[in-house]
């Protein structure tokens, strides 16, 4: 043969390597910094931050006008310590937070956690930062600590009691012993009173401690649950969701119902309340599990402000506090969340999926609307993602977290003024991170089999095979919803990496947003028969499936499916019921048993339709389906999750083993549903993208 011709072949092969081959590691595109805890000093123009880079979670300062950014604490270990309940103190001369727990978690977010294996196990404390020089000190075991107006006093809670300790000289102290658990802490305007919940287990009641008289008052106590206290402005009256407390009258399980609730006002003085507002007793009238849920607030001007999905999306509306009937503020087929009152408390700041694109719906914007004219503006334009909002205290600039399809989350300066946008903190991405190897995903539409439209993002490159190996993507939540770019959530920031990933080594990723979750309206939000009664939302995860596999360039017998907790659920059904569609799947810390959430009654009653709800149930989960399941699967789970119980793999892991069904698995010890330790983050996305790679990319 021809020299040349040889040469030539191996340089046109060489070529086509290079331009398809994996240009960036999973640690470089992993190592993006994620803030949290946006907040804004009421004094001093400063805003604070907390940033995760690569496991090392610190707090970050910047002041108007230039906003350079300042680290100022220096955390310097991978251990999983996350931090939290970051706060200037009103003076603007101390920062509070804790360190330490898992506060996204289901249940004992206050409870240590240990991924990195210490001697001993970590503690939930509070810490202080003096801004004046820099003094970080350790104050005390605690959490939900809460700032005095006059700066002086922290009151937190601990072994579900209330406790003080005085900023000039920490000596922590429980203020008063109560029955049940505290939670919900704020102080009154005048730093004289405590205001919080105590609950009881069959009903709940709002409680104040005053401070100078060491007494205690429950205000319009009942048998009922009651939640969200809120100050008015004056520090006389308190507002407060209230619901029914105790078991109802067995119902039909299978049937959707309104979910009762009320806003009521109590008078401090005399502890008398009375029922303000009494929800539409309507499905979409049941209070919101968006964001902030019924983001109940006390306004100037003596309004009182709340979030429903009573026209069908979930808005803001106001009331007078007295008398009359309440306003829509917010109007349009969008979601309103990340409600934050302004420091004068006369206009609301939130996020929104809306702008003039027409594919804002799969992004989000600040908006803001005045309580009492009802004008409404959306703040921030184009194909970026903006969120959490917060007012710097000079009124000139706006403090958020912003992204678009290829940089990640950062802190963003808009000036009030000008409409400019400025990001700092840029010089905080790592100098490898594969910025410019970000591809931008775009908005697909699909229609699932009962025609609902579904929502959906998709990642490719140009090139490479004629027929690709493809991946669905299932978010968790479910109340959740992906985007055009990266995530405000740092769970899914993580999976918008894998997904880059994925992409970038030739696969086509579909990211599906499947009913029941955010961003699409009450009754996308909200449909019947999903999960334990009848798993319709599959439906979606299928045709996203089918979807994939109708693209000319996707070879459809290369189609794998990976996800995490409801995603891990969804995974492990797709793979359980159509594995001739999805040949590979990654299921991560899934549920997979889910009639026994319905447990026998202990007395005589029982609903209606008890068993009917046991058996849909059980064929609304991945266990019912076992001798169908022939596809290769993964199962990875933190054996100290604590949202969904570790016990879900580790049962259906027992279920293959006694039917000699193969699998792989990978158990992260000590580690939670959020991969706290960075190191274990980077394993995990690891062993998801070999395994998918494995069987549909050798």
């Amino acid at each position: 043969m021809d020299m040349k011709k040889v040469k030539l072949s191996i340089f046109i092969f060489l070529l086509g390597f290079n331009l398809f081959a994996q240009s960036f590691t999973m640690e470089q595109v992993t190592s993006f910094p994620f803030p949290s805890e946006l907040t804004a000093s009421n004094s001093k123009d400063w805003i604070a931050w907390a940033m995760n880079e690569k496991g090392l979670r610190n707090i970050y300062l910047a002041q108007a006008p230039h906003f350079d950014t300042k680290k100022v604490t220096n955390f310097s270990v991978d251990d999983g310590q996350e931090i939290s309940s970051l706060q200037f103190t009103p003076d603007g001369n101390n920062l509070i937070f804790v360190r330490g727990g898992e506060h996204g978690s289901n249940w004992d977010w206050n409870v240590g956690i240990n991924p990195s294996q210490s001697t001993f196990m970590p503690k939930v404390e509070i810490w202080k930062l003096a801004l004046v020089n820099g003094k970080v000190e350790m104050i005390t075991e605690g959490d939900e600590p809460i700032v005095s107006p006059d700066s002086k006093t922290v009151a937190y809670i601990k072994n579900r009691q209330v406790w003080t300790f005085d900023l000039n000289d920490p000596k922590p102290a429980q203020l008063f012993e109560i029955k049940g658990s505290v939670a919900n802490l704020s102080w009154s305007p005048s730093g004289d009173l405590l205001l919080f919940i105590v609950n009881r287990g069959t009903h709940s009641m709002v409680a104040v401690f005053d401070l100078r008289e060491k007494s205690l008052r429950y205000l319009s106590p009942s048998f009922s649950r009651d939640t969200s206290p809120r100050w008015s402005p004056d520090g006389r009256k308190v507002t407060f969701i209230r619901r029914p407390g105790g078991k109802p009258e067995p119902q039909p399980i299978l049937e959707q119902r309104h979910n009762p609730w009320e806003i009521w006002t109590a008078d401090i003085q005399t502890t008398e309340g009375k029922m303000r507002w009494k929800a539409p007793e309507t499905l979409r009238g049941s209070i919101s599990t968006t964001h902030g849920g019924a983001n109940l607030h006390w306004a100037a001007d003596n309004q009182l402000i709340y979030l429903s999905y009573e026209d069908g999306w979930p808005h803001l509306y106001a009331m007078d506090a007295e008398a009359g009937l309440s306003r829509q503020l917010t109007k349009g087929n969008f979601m309103v969340e990340h409600v934050l009152l302004t420091p004068d408390k006369k206009s609301l700041l939130f996020t929104a999926n809306t702008g003039p694109l027409k594919d804002d719906i799969d992004r989000r914007h600040i908006g803001r609307v005045d309580i009492l004219s009802g004008k409404m503006d959306i703040w921030s334009q184009g194909e970026s993602i903006e969120t959490n909002p917060v007012i710097l205290s000079g009124n000139q600039f706006l403090a958020c977290i912003s992204s678009n399809s290829k940089r990640p989350m950062l802190p963003t300066i808009l000036s009030l003024e000008t409409g400019q946008m400025k990001v700092i903190g840029e010089s905080i991405l790592p100098p490898d991170f594969p910025l410019e190897q970000m591809l931008t995903p775009k908005q697909v539409i699909f229609k699932s089999p009962d025609g609902l439209n579904i929502h959906a993002q998709i990642f490719e490159k140009e090139g490479g095979e004629g027929k690709k190996p493809a991946v669905l993507f299932v978010h968790g939540g479910p109340q959740r919803q992906m985007l055009l770019g990266w995530h405000y959530g740092d769970y899914y920031s993580n999976t918008y990496a894998i997904n880059q990933y994925l992409a970038n080594m030739g696969f086509v990723v579909l990211s599906v947003n499947f009913r029941l979750g955010i961003g699409y309206g009450h009754e996308f939000h909200k449909p019947e028969r999903t999960y334990w009664q009848g798993a319709e939302e599959y439906l979606d995860v299928k045709a996203a499936g089918e979807y994939l596999a109708s693209l000319p360039q996707v070879d459809d017998q290369r189609i794998g499916i990976y996800g995490g907790s409801y995603g891990g659920y969804l995974t492990a059904l797709a793979l359980a019921k159509d594995s001739g569609l999805f040949k590979v799947g990654v299921d991560i810390h899934g549920v997979h048993e889910l009639s026994s959430r319905l447990e026998m009654p202990e007395g005589f009653e029982k609903a209606p339709d008890f068993e009917k709800a046991q058996k849909t149930a059980f064929y609304s989960s991945p266990l019912a389906y076992l001798d169908t399941w022939t596809s290769p699967v993964l199962f990875i789970h933190g054996d100290d999750d604590r949202n969904v119980q570790v016990s879900q793999t580790v049962d259906l892991i027992r279920r293959f083993e006694e039917r000699k069904m193969p699998f792989e698995y990978l158990i992260i010890p000590d580690d939670s549903h959020h991969w706290m330790k960075y190191a274990n983050l980077v394993k995990v996305n690891t062993a998801t993208v070999d395994f998918l790679q494995k069987h549909l990319k050798p």
